[in-house]
């Protein structure tokens, strides 16, 4: 491969998304209820972001791991719809590819994951060639990749070191430990990307002031998530809020904050202002509440302009 053929390198976790919508409430123990919608389809917050990065107009390759079944076949024939470069993805030949089950209820959502293959994916997986291939790693849920998690420190210095810019998102903690060195690990990591409840966890602070204040010395840009309250931007001096862009009617909201960091990684990587990046990333995050699941809403460009415009008042040139 030549140097620099991918602008975004994605190492991550794959899975698909069996999602169940129009909940009357969510289920309790030896009670059957019925849900009134239905989506399969690609799942897992890197594979979002891969996808929805490449619709917006970046050249992606993907890195992670799969079984070797229908659903591996589902997720590959769809980031290649996306125009994802999949020669990169790895074959486990003993663990089935992974699953969630999402439930929504109203905008509240509960959802359960079978990891398989995900579990196998390591850091040494992400060789230096591969690295040399893309200008920007970007790498996500971290707790949900065990082989990963040991090397991340490592796998990011060596990608800093190869020239590369970098972005991660924590994502949730399914054990709740919580259990990351931020001092070690954010040195490496150009644009950080929790969400309020995930920066407050990792850092035990109660607010998104004091959070900051608890990593600034050795954090870069910091963009935290705040749902329907829009995002707070760190960049390495102060804290700015960026606005909502609030959809009355939305569908789900899953992918919503995968969906934010492709629009703010994609404004990153073209050395665009923080404010413009911010921007940017809150409007494709309300663009993914318009239809279910996490790339439904991306189907290519022009639907992402026409919902930009319609539904939001944005004009993306």
């Amino acid at each position: 491969m030549e140097q620099s053929q991918f602008n975004v390198l994605v190492a991550g976790e794959l899975n698909t998304d069996l999602i169940l919508n129009g909940l009357g409430e969510l289920p309790q123990i030896g009670k059957e209820i019925l849900a009134r919608d239905m989506t399969f389809t690609l799942g897992s917050s890197s594979a979002i972001f891969a996808c929805n990065l490449s619709t917006l107009g970046a050249n992606v390759n993907f890195i992670g791991k799969v079984g070797q079944d229908s659903f591996a076949d589902k997720i590959i024939k769809d980031l290649e719809d996306k125009k994802v470069s999949v020669s990169s993805i790895l074959f486990s030949r003993t663990a089935a590819t992974g699953m969630t089950v999402a439930l929504n209820y109203g905008q509240d959502r509960a959802m359960i994951t079978y990891p398989g293959a995900i579990e196998e994916f390591t850091a040494g997986d992400v060789t230096d060639p591969l690295l040399r291939t893309a200008r920007h790693l970007h790498v996500s849920s971290v707790f949900l990749q065990p082989g990963l998690r040991p090397g991340i420190h490592g796998l990011l210095a060596r990608a800093k070191a190869l020239g590369l810019t970098t972005s991660m998102d924590p994502q949730w903690d399914p054990a709740e430990k919580w259990d990351l060195d931020l001092p070690a690990l954010l040195p490496y990591v150009d644009v950080f990307l929790p969400n309020l409840t995930e920066l407050k966890k990792l850092t035990g602070k109660e607010d998104v002031h004091t959070a900051i204040e608890a990593i600034r010395s050795h954090a870069h840009i910091v963009a935290v998530k705040d749902g329907d309250a829009g995002a707070h931007i760190w960049d390495g001096k102060t804290l700015f809020h960026q606005r909502p862009f609030l959809n009355p009617a939305v569908i789900d909201s899953i992918g919503a904050g995968d969906s934010f960091n492709a629009g703010f990684i994609y404004k990153f990587i073209q050395h665009h202002s923080l404010q413009q990046c911010a921007e940017y990333g809150a409007l494709t995050g309300a663009i993914n509440t318009t239809a279910a699941g996490g790339t439904t809403a991306f189907p290519d460009i022009t639907s992402v302009k026409k919902t930009a415009a319609q539904k939001f008042n944005y004009i993306i040139p």
